[in-house]
């Protein structure tokens, strides 16, 4: 319980910040932003407690130290405010007043982009997940017809398959988008995630991952997953602060929750949930090349990644019944 007093205090602070700016209005938009996050999210949470584990601990301390402030204020609140400054040939300044006077303007700025965005976090999204899917070392397997069919297992032998699948969907994108700026900022995705993976498998050391490229990919995985919730922010609210708060406290508990995950051990008693968590990376990278073309609500995209995290414990916990009974 004492990873999540922080973020319980937040919750406090930002809530009372929200009835302050807007009363209890504010307070039930910011308070409903914080659920979307998490449930967006707590599929993020399950990774990162993944990658977590295979680092030293002082790296682990400063992914919460630093990894706090990048989240709440860099990612939920700065990054936006960047990118709406480049879309619309504006200075960070007047970017910053404009989503402060102007926040409709600001927001059809960053919607103008939004191809660009789901096109980018949608491309790396994916190669996590391919990555996953593919590694032929990997024990444990939940959904067998597809992680231990003959097709996957021979296609997991191919060198650099995940490369191979995840160009041949960004060139169906362009072809279906025809933009430059889209083919892009895709393909600007995967380079990200093969230049991490690359550099990472270069600096770590019997096995403990690099401290700072570990650093690095939780990062831009924890921006990826951002993207959805920062532009469908907007439509429950066009108060930057206010979506700075809910969504902020929603990191903060995806963090208490990646702590937890690392200190229980968590993915090891749950088997399957790592699984759940990937194959709800690979619902949002689908839904958000969908959304590239259509409008599709985020508490369908929550819900989708959250059935897939409940699946997969249910699975692991009837597993785990199942192996005591034999035991006994």
């Amino acid at each position: 319980m004492r990873h999540f007093y922080s973020s319980i205090v937040i919750t406090v602070m930002g809530l009372a910040i929200a009835f302050y700016l807007g009363s209890w209005y504010a307070l039930y938009i910011t308070a409903l932003l914080a659920i979307l996050e998490i449930s967006l999210s707590f599929d993020n949470a399950v990774v990162n407690a993944k990658v977590l584990e295979t680092m030293e601990p002082k790296w682990q301390k400063r992914f919460i130290t630093y990894g706090i402030p990048i989240a709440v204020f860099g990612m939920r609140f700065v990054f936006p405010i960047v990118i709406v400054a480049v879309a619309g040939g504006l200075g960070l300044f007047e970017t910053f007043n404009l989503a402060l006077n102007e926040p409709k303007e600001y927001q059809q700025t960053l919607e103008s982009v939004d191809k660009l965005i789901y096109a980018f976090g949608g491309a790396f999204l994916l190669m996590v997940f391919l990555d996953f899917i593919f590694d032929v070392d990997r024990e444990a397997k939940w959904i067998k017809i597809i992680e231990d069919s003959k097709v996957l297992n021979k296609a997991g032998s191919v060198n650099n398959i995940e490369m191979i699948l995840a160009i041949a969907i960004g060139l169906y994108l362009v072809s279906m988008t025809n933009n430059v700026s889209v083919a892009i900022a895709y393909f600007s995705g995967i380079f990200l995630h093969s230049l991490i993976a690359s550099l990472d498998e270069l600096l770590s050391t019997n096995g403990v991952r690099s401290g700072v490229m570990g650093f690095l990919y939780l990062e831009v995985l924890d921006a990826s997953f951002s993207f959805d919730g920062v532009i469908g922010a907007f439509a429950l609210s066009s108060n930057i602060f206010i979506i700075m708060i809910g969504l902020g406290i929603g990191a903060m508990f995806v963090r208490s929750l990646t702590l937890y995950f690392v200190e229980k051990k968590t993915l090891t008693e749950y088997r399957y949930l790592e699984h759940g968590a990937h194959y709800a990376i690979f619902a949002l990278a689908f839904i958000m090349f969908a959304k590239m073309f259509v409008h599709i609500n985020e508490i369908i995209v929550g819900t989708i990644g959250v059935t897939f995290i409940a699946i997969a414990t249910y699975h692991s916990i009837m597993e785990n019944r199942k192996e005591t009974i034999n035991k006994e």
